[in-house]
């Protein structure tokens, strides 16, 4: 049964990938937006800026925009892709009213009965919504920070190996800054060795999304703002319990499959990682749209031994604005859906 879904913030620039990845899929149907400057609108008149409205659906663009506003909607499901000045009191107004909510905002996603989930990665802890009746009738999951996304989705295959700690340096696109982003003339043959609140992101948020909160992996994390679109990397040292041959880490990435590839989820790429075998690959541009879902898959290569006889290094590249932002979401939406939460 297709399932109603509001789109809130619609206008902005990630509202607009969940309008493109929403339009035309099987489980769900557009039937409200929200946005804040063109409230009154039809949405067509709101995306009147250059966007390419042509595949959206004639019923999509002749939507209404709403405020954002509780009482204004009505949908089985509310995406946020709200600022996260915005999202904090907004989602738990919404959560309050009985409303379920995919946040990819950051306020909610370290409290303790908030799933912060990546689909393939940490399905169980779906379960964290029955404790949220303690507080609202709705609830809301969490997507995780971008960049930590295409981290804990190579650290995962690598458990059985005993994950102790992990070294990450981050390339990360101008596209996960925001509209309007970093000013040209500061990143144009630049890189900014520094992006607020991120390395304790990667480190706080990756811990949770792996169950390790009592036992937490040990992280050393640098990220930077490079002159890159779309597409983060990350170079990665990582230090395990046991050891291995690098055939074996190689094999665990390549085999690695979740609960979206068991249930054949429309937004499930078939290959949640894809290593390559060259030593000049994995590189944003010619990588972050890899896969059979299109940006859904991570991209793996440069597997190495490490300096410590039981380390690996390689490099990842993931599509920071897909899997990293509304493909991720509407994939845990499938899976909520597919699970019975929804």
């Amino acid at each position: 049964m297709t399932k109603s879904v509001c789109v809130l913030g619609a206008t902005g620039t990630v509202g607009r990938e969940y309008l493109r990845l929403l339009s035309h899929h099987p489980f769900f149907k557009i039937k409200c937006v929200t946005g804040r400057t063109s409230v009154g609108k039809k949405l067509i008149e709101a995306l009147s800026d250059g966007y390419e409205v042509q595949d959206l659906p004639k019923e999509v663009l002749e939507l209404e925009v709403q405020p954002t506003d509780v009482k204004k909607v009505d949908a089985d499901l509310v995406f946020s892709p709200l600022p996260n000045e915005i999202a904090l009191k907004t989602e738990e107004e919404f959560a309050k009213a009985g409303f379920k909510v995919i946040t990819d905002a950051s306020p909610h996603r370290m409290d303790s009965d908030v799933p912060l989930i990546i689909p393939e990665v940490n399905p169980e802890q779906l379960s964290l919504i029955e404790s949220q009746k303690k507080r609202w009738s709705g609830f809301i999951v969490a997507t995780p920070n971008c960049t930590a996304v295409g981290i804990a989705m190579t650290l995962k295959p690598l458990e059985s190996f005993g994950v102790k700690s992990v070294v990450a340096t981050t390339m990360q696109a101008v596209s996960g800054a925001g509209y309007p982003g970093v000013p040209s003339l500061d990143i144009i043959d630049n890189i900014i060795p520094f992006i607020q609140n991120e390395e304790e992101k990667v480190a706080t948020e990756t811990n949770k999304i792996l169950g390790r909160m009592s036992d937490p992996i040990k992280f050393s994390v640098t990220t930077t703002r490079v002159p890159v679109l779309n597409g983060h990397t990350a170079s990665l040292y990582v230090e395990l319990e046991k050891p291995f041959e690098i055939e074996e880490i190689v094999r665990s990435l390549e085999n690695f499959r979740g609960r979206p590839q068991e249930l054949n989820l429309p937004t499930a790429p078939k290959r949640p990682i894809i290593v390559h075998k060259e030593v000049t690959r994995p590189q944003p541009r010619l990588d972050r749209d890899e896969g059979s879902v299109p940006g859904m898959s991570v991209c793996v290569g440069r597997v190495r031994r490490g300096a410590h006889p039981n380390s690996v290094q390689y490099v990842e590249v993931s599509n920071n604005t897909v899997r990293g932002g509304a493909g991720g979401a509407v994939l845990t939406a499938e899976l909520l859906v597919e699970e019975g939460f929804v």
